[in-house]
Formats: structure tokens, C-alpha cells, sequence
């Protein structure tokens, strides 16, 4: 099966039984977590930002540029739809997907929805160059729209991870522990696989 870029070769044979969104403020490590996870467990993943690139021909910030946050928005839940209609893998969503409730409820449906939980302070501390994140302007800023958004955050998740002062592997580690728990994910014997 030929892998789709976004996707990460597989080592310890595991099967997503529904996708696995991971959603959170920016800086939460959702696309560092989705990557680890994908290593780890032998899934497909995909960032939800890069794909919604590739679809438009450019970078985020350019969208954002040309047709505003609201044209933004309208990718990323056309992102969402054909994500949806994709076997099952884990989804790095971008950190406002959770602003426009047919998105939520598109994860819902097709998924298990995981909040990666940072504050403002250490998405700040984690973000090296926020000319990439429009949304990003300054900490302050930043706190209010973290503020404004933790309740859909909250409201959307079925799982919610703390990442404050966690690498990534501990992290990962969690929600691949969380989702077999919840029978998301399944480890495939040996036999299984051949």
C-alpha cells in the first residue's frame, strides 16, 4: 500500500479501529505527538495544516493573507471531510478546528478527539518562529484566544492530555495507553500480520 505523504513507515503492527484527532491550542505538540504516535504504534497519520497546503497550492499564512481566517476555515472543513472518508490514521488538526461546530462534529463521527492541553505560556515557549502561526501576534493575544477556545477544546475531546513539562515520547505514550484502553487501538499479534 503505497503511503501517503504525512505518513510514517510502520513498526510495531497496531490498527486504528477509528481515526484519532489531535486537537489544541498551537504549540500543544499535535503534530509532534501524531508523528511519534505513528512510529510507535506502525499507523498512518497526516497533518491536517500541510494537507490543507498541498490542496491550496500555498502556505497557511498565505491563505490567510488572500482569503482571510473565515476562507481558512472553509478548507480546513473540506480538509476534515476527505480526512473523514480516509481509512482510519491519526490527525494532527490545526489548533482552531475546533472553532466552526460542524467540525467537531465531523471528528465526532468519524473519530476519537484527543485535546492536547498547554497553556499559553508554554505554547510560547515552544513555538521557535511564530511568523509561521498568523494567529500567534504576542502572549498576550495568545492567552485570550486560548481562553476563548478551551471550552470547544474541552467540549469536543473525548480524551484530554496534560503536556506541560512532558516530551514528547511520555506523551504519546499516554494517548497510545488512553486509546487501547478505550479499544480505538488494537496491538496486533504476529499472526495477525502475516
Amino acid at each position: 500500500m503505497a503511503r501517503r505523504s504525512g505518513q510514517s513507515s510502520p513498526k510495531r503492527p497496531h490498527r486504528l479501529h477509528r481515526s484519532v484527532y489531535l486537537i489544541g491550542f498551537m504549540g500543544a505538540g499535535k503534530s509532534t505527538v501524531a508523528r511519534r504516535l505513528s512510529r510507535m504504534c506502525g499507523l498512518a497519520s497526516i497533518d491536517m495544516d500541510s494537507y490543507i497546503e498541498r490542496l491550496a497550492g500555498m502556505p497557511i499564512p498565505q491563505i490567510f493573507e488572500e482569503s482571510g481566517e473565515e476562507g481558512f476555515r472553509r478548507m480546513e472543513t473540506q480538509a476534515l471531510r476527505d480526512i473523514a472518508a480516509m481509512e482510519p490514521m491519526v490527525v494532527s488538526c490545526g489548533g482552531g478546528v475546533v472553532t466552526r461546530p460542524e467540525n467537531i462534529a465531523l471528528m465526532s463521527a468519524h473519530g476519537t478527539v484527543v485535546h492536547l492541553r498547554v497553556t499559553a505560556d508554554q505554547a510560547a515557549a515552544r513555538i521557535s518562529d511564530t511568523s509561521s502561526r498568523p494567529l500567534f501576534q504576542d502572549l498576550a493575544a495568545a492567552r485570550a484566544r486560548l481562553e476563548e477556545r478551551l471550552p470547544a477544546y474541552e467540549a469536543a475531546a473525548d480524551l484530554t492530555i496534560e503536556t506541560g513539562g512532558r516530551s514528547v515520547g511520555a506523551i504519546a505514550h499516554e494517548v497510545r495507553r488512553a486509546l487501547e484502553r478505550r479499544g480505538v487501538l488494537e496491538r496486533l499479534d504476529a499472526s495477525s500480520v502475516a
